[in-house]
């Protein structure tokens, strides 16, 4: 018995190209699958329930008397030229530091803070500008630790050629305890808040969820500015009053509760 032929058609580009992409497909949805299948939703644990706070603030303030003083004065000098002008500021600047130790300021308590040099125009009559001098300025700024010496300090470096005075300010030179006492004094007002609102809520405070601070700068009271353009007359001393400054803490304070 002769073999048996079985002959192939094997099919057109066309149809080889529909093939393959049919497999390609077939391929991607199965390796896509377990992407599009639905996830279950993880449910929240009943056994750790949500905490349940109330958040308050609490201010504390404490009346501070200050126990230093800042003291901004110096010389400002015009002159034609570069070299007068530095000369007689420095005369000028050397007295009013003498004065200033005369009192029994320390040099550590001196400390320079401007030192600038500017030229003058003469810009009337619509003319071009036309140089006319050098003014030098020379500032410092002193801390006084004996406040019964303000005033002195004042008239003195007046006296002696000082020609700006910029200002004097108060302060504690070490403010931690006041800081210390309002923060307590902050705490306590914030935890009488919360225990009202528990009480008022039906609820109880079982503890501290988180605490925050924020403490605000003390003020400095600005006393004097201007500039002074003779020596100021002894006879009548400058009156100073130091008065008080305030210490301030705020703090926001979340407390946990049942």
């Amino acid at each position: 018995m002769p073999p048996k032929t079985v002959t192939l058609t094997l099919p057109d580009s066309r149809a080889r190209w529909i093939a393959g992409g049919i497999a390609i497909g077939a391929l991607a949805a199965a390796l896509a699958g377990p992407l599009l299948a639905s996830h279950s939703v993880l449910a929240a644990d009943p056994a750790t329930p949500p905490e349940h706070t109330i958040s308050v603030s609490g201010t504390g303030r404490i009346v501070v008397s200050p126990d230093i003083a800042d003291l901004r004065l110096g010389v400002s000098v015009s002159k034609p030229t570069v070299r007068a002008a530095r000369e007689a500021a420095a005369e000028s600047m050397n007295r009013m530091l003498a004065a200033l130790k005369a009192l029994g300021i320390a040099d550590k308590d001196i400390q320079t803070t401007t030192l600038s040099l500017q030229p003058n125009y003469d810009y009337s009559n619509n003319n071009p500008p036309r140089l006319i001098g050098y003014t030098l300025s020379n500032g410092v700024a002193v801390t006084i630790r004996n406040l019964d010496k303000i005033g002195d300090a004042i008239d003195n470096s007046l006296a002696a050629g000082a020609t700006t005075l910029d200002g004097v300010s108060f302060r504690v030179e070490d403010p931690a305890k006041a800081e210390e006492q309002a923060r307590a004094e902050a705490m306590s007002q914030a935890k009488a808040k919360a225990q009202t609102l528990a009480s008022g809520g039906g609820v109880s405070i079982v503890g501290v969820a988180s605490i925050s601070e924020s403490a605000a700068p003390m003020p400095y009271p600005q006393m004097y500015s201007g500039a002074f353009g003779a020596a100021k007359d002894a006879s009548a001393p400058t009156p100073v009053q130091v008065g008080t400054n305030e210490v301030v803490v705020t703090v926001q304070v979340a407390y946990l509760i049942k």
